[in-house]
């Protein structure tokens, strides 16, 4: 009996114990959940909107960068899905920004030198300057001679020479590095560049030939590795570094002008066997080395073949991409899915066949900006296009390969011609600045096509692209604020925000 009763006791005061406990974690639950409710509130109070404004490149008018101060910014609760809105998350990030840019070609440099002085002034504070320009900071530029050189050439053209003692890039002391220099003299920094070899020199190449194609020797891929390491060496005396390098230019094609083809697998063993032990070995160790380095279509395929072998993909930081054939957006994105630890970098994109009398039309920009949104929601850190400048032929060209550029010189009437295109990326290099992240960006409509970044000074650039034949008005929502803006039809426009 007496036992009994303490046992009774016992189980009373273990239950009682027991029910205690549940009740305070349930109370800690709750606490915690309140806190973290409490955090989430607190955080999204930073993004408060203070102010904003619109800037608007329209078809209509020819208006190009208007600003448009003081948006109203209201209160809001989201009721309605047939007012096109766009919601913006600047909590949710994504990648981050390289920059965006051009090419530094020849061809490029070669028409900069024949403008007056004025014109030179006018054409690099139109790309370079932050404040009056567009803010270019990101840079392409060949190893050896490209379609857009005046002619065919190599750094080292001695048969045989092995030893590379040969090697000169005299040939680009004339235009090229004196150009390369004024741009990164003005950009600071932010400055970064990467090269890209169109071919080998002739001797190296199973058709003796820069052009049409033809492969590299195996005989020769060692030196072919050391070329790259003395082409950074002998521009690094010249006081320029570069931030990376593609593999090849173009690797599946065979064209009239300086090409070389690779297999997925010989350029996977050529980066693992060669170019990247040469570079680790090298003071260039740092260099980001970028595959592909070609069209959207089969970037998927060629790319796994280099990453899904572990001595290849610890060399590489990343793919590079064109534009050409098609579109291909889906194959950016699943490749940062299945790849999620390596970049994608857009590398190279124009518009051709050039017809001066074109220069005009307004679809050339919406060209770019379609390309550019859908890429950057796509996970890519930096974009490139082609030549940053080009003559009143689309040239200087050795093959005939003439193309737009976003700025035109007629070097006969020294004029600088601005397309549509130069004004389309100013609204995503002016204001998407290095170093900025993406955010979480999602429209009710199909009808405009949007992106969002947040940049190191906290300030929102909200990029929306209209190539509707009629107008569009549009909410930005940011944590139950409003921003009330208007879309013209065939413009862009960025809006900033707490800027």
């Amino acid at each position: 009996m007496y036992k009994n009763q303490i046992t009774f006791k016992l189980s009373i005061f273990i239950f009682i114990l027991f029910a205690y406990s549940c009740h305070n974690n349930q109370n800690k639950s709750k606490k915690v959940a309140i806190n973290k409710t409490e955090k989430i509130v607190v955080r999204l109070e930073k993004y408060k909107l203070k102010k904003a404004k619109q800037i608007i490149t329209a078809k209509e008018n020819k208006e190009k960068f208007k600003e448009i101060d003081n948006l109203e910014i209201s209160h809001t609760n989201f009721n309605n899905e047939h007012q096109i809105t766009v919601f913006v998350n600047p909590h949710k990030t994504f990648q981050t920004i390289e920059g965006f840019g051009g090419a530094l070609t020849d061809a490029s440099a070669e028409t900069f030198y024949k403008l007056s002085k004025d014109k030179q002034k006018e054409f690099l504070n139109a790309y370079f300057d932050k404040k009056t320009g567009i803010g270019y900071n990101l840079f392409r530029t060949p190893i050896n001679s490209c379609d857009f050189s005046s002619e065919s050439y190599a750094y080292g053209d001695t048969k045989d020479d092995i030893a590379l003692t040969n090697f000169s890039i005299d040939h680009d002391k004339k235009y090229r590095i004196p150009f390369i220099k004024e741009v990164q003299s003005l950009v600071g920094d932010e400055f970064r560049i990467f090269a890209s070899p169109w071919s080998p020199p002739a001797w190296m190449k199973t058709n003796n030939d820069m052009l049409h194609g033809g492969k590299l020797k195996s005989e020769y891929f060692q030196t072919w590795a050391n070329y790259y390491v003395r082409f950074f060496e002998e521009y690094k005396k010249q006081g320029i570094n570069f931030w990376g390098l593609t593999v090849q230019n173009e690797p599946l094609a065979t064209q009239i002008w300086e090409s070389c083809i690779y297999t997925a697998e010989e350029e996977k063993d050529f980066v693992k066997n060669f170019l990247g032990p040469t570079l680790a070995k090298s003071p260039f160790k740092d260099t980001k080395i970028i595959i592909w380095d070609h069209n959207r279509g089969p970037m998927v395929q060629r790319a796994m073949t280099a990453y899904d072998d572990h001595e290849a993909s610890k060399y590489i930081w990343g793919t590079g991409l064109h534009w050409y054939v098609e579109d291909n957006y889906d194959n950016v994105k699943l490749l940062h899915e299945a790849y999620p630890d390596k970049k994608l970098l857009f590398t190279e994109g124009c518009l051709y066949p050039f017809d001066y009398n074109r220069l005009g039309e307004w679809h050339w920009g919406e060209e770019y900006a379609k390309s550019i949104i859908h890429d950057l929601n796509n996970s890519v850190v930096g974009w490139t296009d082609w030549n940053i400048l080009l003559d009143e032929k689309g040239g200087p060209n050795h093959v005939g390969n003439y193309c737009y550029a976003p700025v035109i010189a007629n070097t006969k009437t020294n004029e600088l011609i601005y397309m549509t295109s130069y004004f389309y990326l100013g609204h995503f290099s002016k204001y998407i600045r290095p170093g900025a992240q993406r955010v979480l960006c999602s429209s009710t409509t199909d009808k405009i096509l949007t992106t969002a970044f947040i940049n190191k000074d906290n300030s929102i650039a909200v990029v929306a692209l209209n190539t509707q034949d009629e107008d569009h008005d549009f909410n930005i929502v940011i944590v139950h604020q409003k921003i009330s803006c208007s879309l013209p039809k065939h413009s862009i426009n960025t809006v900033l925000i707490n800027k």
